[in-house]
């Protein structure tokens, strides 16, 4: 009668560890994403050619129709061990 109740168990447990496992492995991928420009990227009027975006060093940018107050690009620290390229750009 217990190996009866382990097996409905397990096949209870099996559905839900599938699902997880397909998620994982559906989304491993997206979160080890890696951005490369090439060659002639310009955003905003501003040369990206040959830059390299990932998990640890990773880029803000922000488009204005105006004039923005504070215009150009600095690194920062992102708090979790990385850095973050935040770009305030005026469209052309």
């Amino acid at each position: 009668m217990k190996s009866l109740d382990f097996a409905v168990v397990g096949r209870l447990l099996a559905a839900p560890m599938l699902v997880l496992v397909i998620l994982a492995a559906a989304l491993a991928p997206a979160v080890a994403g890696e951005v490369r420009l090439g060659k002639n990227v310009r955003i905003g009027g501003h040369d990206f050619s040959n830059q390299t975006f990932d998990s640890k060093h990773r880029a803000r940018i922000y488009l204005y129709n105006g004039k923005p107050r504070k215009e150009g690009c600095v690194w920062r620290k992102d708090g979790h061990g990385g850095r973050v390229k935040v770009c305030h750009l005026q469209r052309k």
